[in-house]
């Protein structure tokens, strides 16, 4: 989903991957970063500890560069009965 939206708003995507104990020390914590897994737009907080849906995700990008909110996908009759 990431690499798609990079290419759809040509902007940087930065990806940091570590081990999970590495998320754990005081290290990390000392720099002021998010509960992985996380995801940021500038230094804005998006998720953290969790999943994110594209559409939250592209609407947050859309505002960082000062873009018109994408319009919602249209839900078929089986997306509105699982609410997804």
């Amino acid at each position: 989903m990431i690499p798609v939206l990079g290419e759809k708003y040509d902007i940087e995507i930065e990806t940091t991957s570590r081990p999970k104990a590495e998320y754990m020390t005081d290290e990390y914590f000392e720099l002021d970063l998010p509960v992985a897994p996380a995801v940021m737009v500038a230094d804005e907080i998006v998720v953290e500890g969790g999943d994110v849906s594209q559409e939250k995700l592209e609407s947050v990008i859309c505002r960082h560069l000062g873009l018109e909110k994408p319009e919602a996908a249209k839900k078929g009759v089986l997306g509105r009965l699982l609410k997804r």
